[in-house]
């Protein structure tokens, strides 16, 4: 049997939104309500509850009820379901989590020094029991039954950079601090207006964005050779945890991006005969 976790003491950081472009502070707080509950304290103190229901992706996976939104969620939550805490209290001054340096270094030791608590509630444990696979586009996300968590990830861009990436990882703290969390987000320079003109990546820059112009990385080294799947697992991750519980499996995404990792979450939730829940 698994418990619940929260963190022991509260984190309290600041920066910028990558879409926004706004700086924001954020406190995630210890809670003993079983839930991860946002709260936007620069709207009434409005709670809004993590919730598949809730969550839309444009360029990140954000969170809205009542046209309040939490955007760019992703990066956060796979810290916390790496480390199974699904009981929290996160405050923040504006509208999105701040993006740091593009990675999820920042916050996960931020919870390392924050310490976990166990909670007296039980988690519920989540396992693949039967394959499972959907497609959009010549996308793909399947999941089949594993002992553990393991993702396997493929992209293919014709950048000459990419190219065609391929990561297989058993995922545990351990794995996450030191293959998954460094990896840092990645764009290309030919979508930066229009980016813009729908208002996104207003916060975008060499400092927390991997770019690419047509060629070429304009702001090397890279931290791994192959950074930019490792970025995709650390995002579907972050998706992933919205099924809310110890999960196992093993889940590979083809192509896919945060429509379809949100997809096969929803799918999945409709689906329970394809899980094992205890």
């Amino acid at each position: 049997m698994s418990f619940k976790k929260t963190i022991k003491e509260q984190i309290h950081l600041s920066g910028k939104g990558v879409h926004s472009g706004k700086n924001v502070k954020l406190w995630i707080q210890p809670s003993d309500s079983g839930k991860v509950i946002f709260q936007r304290i620069d709207k009434n103190d409005a709670f809004l509850s993590l919730d598949v229901n809730k969550i839309k992706s444009e360029q990140s996976s954000y969170l809205i009820h009542n046209d309040i939104k939490v955007r760019t969620i992703e990066h956060l939550m796979a810290v916390l379901f790496v480390f199974g805490i699904n009981s929290a209290l996160i405050k923040l001054d504006g509208e999105e989590i701040p993006i740091f340096d593009g990675s999820a270094l920042t916050f996960f030791k931020a919870v390392e020094r924050a310490g976990i608590k166990v909670l007296p509630m039980k988690n519920k444990s989540i396992s693949i029991k039967k394959a499972f696979k959907i497609e959009e586009n010549g996308a793909s996300l399947s999941g089949e039954p594993h002992k553990k968590l393991k993702i396997t990830y493929i992209i293919k861009y014709s950048h000459p950079c990419i190219g065609r990436q391929e990561l297989s990882l058993d995922i545990n703290q351990d794995s996450f601090k030191k293959e998954i969390a460094p990896a840092r987000t990645f764009g290309f320079l030919k979508d930066a207006e229009i980016l813009r003109k729908k208002k996104l990546a207003l916060g975008s820059s060499l400092n927390n964005t991997i770019v690419l112009d047509d060629q070429e990385i304009i702001n090397p080294p890279l931290r791994f050779k192959d950074e930019f799947v490792r970025h995709k697992i650390l995002d579907l991750l972050g998706d992933l945890s919205l099924l809310n519980g110890d999960l196992s499996g093993h889940f590979k995404a083809k192509k896919a991006g945060h429509r379809l990792h949100l997809q096969a979450v929803r799918f999945l939730l409709e689906n329970k005969d394809i899980l094992e829940i205890k």
